[in-house]
């Protein structure tokens, strides 16, 4: 779940206006990114992403992208009581 200040926060990509949901880091010397769910406090060397972009999130090759984002399970289907 997203911290209160996170969901206050936007996606930083273009044109996207859904709530940030993940943080992405890097660190050029290891060529390593990280994505880590959505920071308490914003930080300028990270970015906010929604969670459309966290999980179509590509790296450039060669480097390791480690997602340690926590993975929520629901607790029921939503999809079937919308039928």
């Amino acid at each position: 779940m997203a911290s209160v200040g996170s969901m206050m926060r936007q996606c930083n990509r273009s044109a996207c206006s859904e709530s940030a949901a993940a943080t992405l880091g890097y660190d050029y010397s290891t060529r390593t990114a990280w994505l880590v769910d959505a920071s308490s406090e914003p930080h300028p060397a990270t970015y906010d992403l929604c969670h459309r972009h966290a999980d179509g999130l590509t790296i450039p090759m060669g480097w390791e992208l480690h997602d340690q984002r926590r993975i929520v399970t629901p607790l029921f289907d939503t999809r079937a009581q919308a039928s």
